[in-house]
């Protein structure tokens, strides 16, 4: 009896001392947190710049993401939050266009060629500037003006597309709007409709989609808005406006109505076959003759794309990179592959989703923009991307940063709640840096937020 005593005393002892050692480790652990809560309080609150930005009215609600990185010293002079993920809206492109200058060469493949004594196969790649209005000279288009399509039949097809029309977790309200054309592997005008003038005198563009438009209101007003039927190629045009305007909406793709506008536009007396119609018999034996027709430079499409924040450009960037790398268009598979391979050290590793930024699956910490950027500075050097990133006073910078022109060259990102910029900072001590600010879930209007991280900006470029 008294050895059972003693015993469920020494239990009740060794009990009593491993609660107590817990208590210990976990009163510890909630100290550490504190105190390094506490200093990166205090490092917080010392600091100026960064208390100003983050206390601004605009912010005070919202999740906030910044890193301020000097690769001379290759350190960090900032990172609050540096290493949280955010939604970082158009900042998507930063990486789509980092696969671009790598993978699609100083020009565009806009057209795949296998010729045959008789016919001759047409084969999209992906290249979104076929009859753009954005590419006054157009190579594609000369080449298939110049071909004999007496004596040759012409065949439409495309390379192997294992895409979507749209990204994944893009909003499908948005179908109307011109900024969400859909994806195709033979892009032409855009994936877009045209409607300009008066009811009464409207012009379209391609003019094959006249008998698809039914014209209301008033026939003598300018145009002021499109609709257009969910499912269908079918459009309504409004026209009680004062002034003229061009009105933009998407049209639902498809290799065989791409290859009727083509052939259409070309006012050919033989529409091109197909798409992917199976060669005949007779030319199998034979070994064609095969060629790319390019298109345009390769940074006059990115140029634009990162100016304006071209989703389109950018979606059909990171298909015909897939199509380089991959041999097929398929834009997860590409994402895939470059966050194994070129992507494979980010700090940390991104969820990334589609080319544009207009899924909000897509998320990014303030670090991986900072270790991009780095990288696209280290391989391409900083001339080309002065070239391609705006800068204050442009594109859709041209609100902001006008007295930081040629300073500062950077990438925004804009989605309801969303506010992101990234990119380059010269500052007044000619020092070069890197940085990248998101922003997400603010209830301000996104201007104030812009103004606020333009402040902080500025307030960086004064300090170093």
């Amino acid at each position: 009896m008294k050895k059972l005593t003693a015993f469920r005393i020494l239990s009740s002892s060794f009990v009593f001392y491993i609660l107590y050692f817990t208590f210990c480790i976990l009163l510890f652990s909630c100290s550490v947190q504190k105190q390094s809560s506490r200093s990166s309080q205090q490092t917080f609150n010392n600091d100026s710049s960064l208390l100003a930005v983050i206390n601004d009215s605009s912010l005070l609600a919202a999740h906030v993401g910044i890193s301020v990185f000097d690769p001379s010293s290759n350190k960090y002079l900032y990172n609050y939050q540096g290493d949280k993920y955010f939604v970082p809206a158009s900042n998507t492109k930063i990486p789509t266009c980092y696969a671009a200058m790598k993978y699609l060469g100083d020009s565009l493949v806009g057209l795949k060629v296998a010729e045959y004594k008789t016919d001759l196969f047409l084969l999209g790649v992906g290249d979104p500037t076929l009859l753009h209005d954005d590419f006054k000279i157009q190579p594609v288009y000369n080449f298939l003006k110049s071909l004999d399509t007496i004596n040759k039949n012409l065949w439409g097809g495309t390379v192997r597309w294992e895409a979507k029309s749209f990204g994944s977790g893009w909003a499908w309200n948005d179908f109307e709007s011109d900024y969400m054309a859909e994806r195709s592997a033979l892009p032409i005008y855009g994936n877009v409709i045209s409607f300009s003038g008066k009811a009464a005198a409207i012009k379209i563009t391609p003019a094959s989609f006249l008998s698809n438009v039914q014209q209301l209101s008033n026939p003598n007003g300018f145009l002021s808005r499109v609709e257009r039927t969910h499912y269908s190629n079918d459009f309504k045009v409004f026209s009680y406006g004062n002034t003229s305007r061009i009105v933009k909406a998407p049209f639902i793709t498809s290799d065989t109505l791409n290859f009727r506008l083509l052939s259409d536009t070309l006012k050919m007396n033989n529409q091109i076959a197909g798409p992917n119609l199976a060669p005949p018999v007779r030319i199998e034996a034979e070994e064609p003759k095969t060629y790319s027709i390019h298109s345009q430079p390769t940074d006059s499409l990115l140029k634009p794309m990162m100016h304006r924040s071209d989703n389109f450009f950018a979606e059909q960037s990171l298909l015909m990179v897939s199509n380089e790398f991959l041999g097929v268009m398929n834009d997860a598979k590409i994402i895939d592959t470059i966050l194994k391979t070129d992507f494979k050290d980010l700090p940390q590793k991104p969820r990334w989703a589609d080319g544009s930024g207009l899924s909000r699956y897509n998320l990014f910490t303030p670090q991986d923009f900072v270790a991009i950027l780095n990288k696209m500075k280290n391989e391409f050097g900083m001339e080309r991307i002065k070239e391609i990133f705006p800068t204050g006073g442009e594109g859709t910078l041209s609100s902001y940063y006008k007295s930081d022109s040629t300073f500062i060259y950077a990438k925004t990102g804009t989605l309801s709640g969303v506010v992101a910029l990234s990119g380059f900072l010269y500052t007044k001590k000619n020092k070069l840096l890197i940085f990248s600010v998101l922003v997400n879930n603010h209830q301000a209007s996104a201007t104030n937020v812009r103004r606020a991280v333009e402040k902080f900006i500025q307030g960086i470029r004064k300090e170093y």
